[in-house]
């Protein structure tokens, strides 16, 4: 009896233990030998077309109202730092994406890249959480074209009857046919080819890009003529201080989210090594100038306080005696907003396909047109859901949950890249038809292994018997490179594993150190007793930690993970530490009430993962093997074949 409940005991334990290994199992990079079945993506995507999808993507119209807004409640004159602030903390999160874009160019961007390095449970959860964010954005930003155009056109009285926003006496419900009909029209672009769309895309961004350089330009010269009164105040160049500029950088930096869309194209592009990194970086880059050089002028052209908070350009123009010039503002912003609905229903349809390849979701999203090379399936799907929300549902309430999906992707990229730096994947799967030849290399190599240590071990004892050594001291004279090569191959073996170990421990630690620390910055309902000594302990288990990982050595195994050659992110670990710091914190000043629709989502993404994703994942059956047995797999298997 005792016996029996040992055994069910041990089976139980042996279930759980697998069910927590299967959580955390990680994919291959793909690589030379992973040959795709069906048809692939097509590469040709340049740098170029890169930057326009970045830039398209990034600049919506948010940033002709947000300039307004911001420069009145929390930065006045000092708006243009606010968006450097922004843009260098935003260039942290796009180092860590360049590097492992370039390391794993695949479908699927921060999923992909959280896959391969994390686990795929978390992947499941930040590509479910993107899933949201690339659908209510779509919709969100389709919502707010059809004003825009009325606005354009001299009022909604001058649009065509059937793109009139109206209200179904039944229902009670706002419909607005003309938002669901350019989500239709952006999705047949993206069904007709990534180099058709990606040329539209670019004319989009080019037209956008002369409308703000219309701005610069011509109301800088407006503001050389008054003389640049917006500077001329009493309050100085910081009326609302220190903490009022870093307000306003917390929320201009939602205005550079969606340079992360360049790497959704990353199997689409002709030399990912090169255009990826580079895509990112001219994307980030002219967003930045482009947001600066705006609010230089325009906060220098009318004083910050009598900006409008909903059309701060347009009445700047016009208190200058330029009313024509609001026809290209409205221009600008409805090609802004055309540019970033194709930047986020871009990489949806990739997202799914790449999850769907993993088995992770139904094979029918993985499915790849034989005439265009794009996954019109996805692509379809995807748009007809956001055409659907963007006609029926007022999606602007759920527009916070859009930077959750974000943010949390930026987060495990940086956490990524120190995990390969640090602690890379030391083995990989494989399919479960190659066991043999695992099998037959791994006892090859075994042997191999076994008779190296061997002849070790006997030069060794010979040098030992020798009878010039009989004093220890003469040995280390005479044989001094014998004796320090064995004794540094018995510690090579074993300070590797250690030092992985403690560099696991301590990204662990970090991590635990800045959700304390940015819980107890934001909570602000608790004490200040509370919340210092919260924070205190959190800041000492994050500085701590990352001392440890900056005195460690990064591991050998980092130089040859993935496609080396590419882009490295500079200043690890401090680089990507800050920028986890700075993510969490944003995601940790989020209202409760959009943490509490996230959690729903993110609570039926987990139903589907353990009722579909997790049985059906091409891991279930993998086998694992050592990263040094892969080559000679795979050349076994070839030779067999031949």
């Amino acid at each position: 009896m005792i016996v029996s409940m040992q055994d069910k005991g041990e089976a139980l334990l042996s279930k759980c233990s697998k069910g927590f290994k299967s959580l955390v199992r990680r994919k291959q990079v793909d690589s030379v030998h992973v040959r795709r079945e069906g048809h692939q993506l097509a590469r040709k995507l340049t740098a170029l077309d890169l930057t326009a999808i970045g830039v398209g993507t990034t600049i919506g119209a948010g940033v002709y109202v947000l300039v307004g807004t911001v420069a009145r409640e929390h930065t006045g004159p000092a708006l243009t730092v606010s968006f450097l602030i922004a843009g260098l903390a935003a260039a942290l999160s796009a180092f860590c994406y360049a590097e492992l874009a370039s390391r794993c160019p695949s479908a699927g961007s921060a999923y992909h890249y959280t896959y391969i390095c994390i686990g795929e449970s978390v992947a499941w959860l930040i590509g479910w959480s993107l899933i949201l964010e690339y659908t209510i954005g779509g919709a969100a930003i389709a919502g707010g074209i059809s004003p825009n155009i009325a606005l354009f056109l001299g009022g909604e009285g001058n649009l065509p009857a059937f793109l009139v926003r109206h209200t179904i006496p039944q229902l009670g419900v706002v419909v607005d046919p003309c938002a669901a009909i350019l989500v239709l029209i952006v999705t047949f672009l993206l069904c007709a080819g990534i180099k058709e769309s990606s040329l539209v895309q670019t004319i989009v961004t080019t037209v956008n890009v002369c409308a703000m350089l219309f701005i610069i330009v011509a109301g800088g010269y407006l503001a050389c003529k008054t003389g640049w009164v917006g500077y001329e105040l009493h309050g100085g160049f910081f009326p609302f201080g220190l903490n009022g500029m870093l307000a306003g950088s917390a929320i201009v930096f939602f205005s550079y989210i969606g340079f992360d869309a360049v790497t959704g194209a990353a199997e689409e592009t002709k030399r990912p090594l090169r255009d990826l990194p580079l895509g990112i970086g001219m994307t980030l880059t002219l967003c930045c100038i482009l947001y600066m050089l705006v609010s230089v002028v325009i906060v220098g052209l009318v004083p910050y306080y009598a900006l409008n908070p909903d059309t701060p350009i347009s009445s700047a123009f016009s208190a200058n005696g330029m009313q024509w010039a609001a026809y290209i503002v409205t221009a600008g912003a409805v090609t802004a907003l055309c540019a970033s609905l194709m930047g986020s229903l871009l990489p949806q349809p990739r997202l799914l396909m790449a999850m769907a390849r993993d088995g992770l979701l139904p094979a029918f999203f993985s499915d790849i047109s034989t005439r265009t090379h794009v996954p019109v399936k996805s692509t379809v799907t995807t748009g007809m859901l956001a055409a659907v929300l963007a006609f029926f549902m007022d999606v602007s309430e759920l527009s916070g949950m859009v930077s959750v999906g974000t943010l949390l992707a930026f987060t495990v990229v940086a956490i990524s890249i120190l995990i390969l730096r640090y602690a890379p994947p030391e083995e990989v799967p494989l399919p479960s038809s190659l066991q043999q030849f695992i099998d037959s290399v791994r006892k090859q190599l075994d042997d191999d292994s076994q008779s190296m240590e061997r002849k070790e071990f006997n030069d060794v004892d010979i040098v030992e018997q020798s009878p010039s050594q009989s004093d220890h001291g003469e040995a280390s004279i005479q044989y001094p490179l014998i004796e320090k090569q064995f004794s540094e191959g018995n510690q090579d073996k074993q300070n590797p594993q250690r030092r992985r170990n403690i560099a696991v421990w301590n990204i662990a630690l970090f991590c635990i150190g800045v959700l304390v620390l940015t819980s107890a910055a934001s909570a602000e309902y608790l004490p200040s007793l509370v919340r210092f000594s919260l924070g205190t302990v959190g800041a000492a288990i994050l500085l701590c930690s990352l001392v440890v990982l900056a005195c460690l050595n990064q591991d050998e195994a980092r130089h040859s993970f993935g496609h080396t050659g590419g882009f490295l992110c500079p200043f690890v670990p401090f680089l990507p530490a800050a920028c986890i710091l700075i993510n969490a914190y944003l995601l940790m000043s989020l209202g409760v009430g959009t943490w509490i629709r996230v959690s729903i989502w993110l609570i039926m993404g987990a139903l589907v993962y353990i009722s579909y994703g997790w049985r059906h994942s091409s891991l279930t059956n993998a086998v694992y093997v050592p990263m040094a047995y892969l080559d000679h797999i795979y050349r076994a298997s070839s030779s067999h074949q031949v």
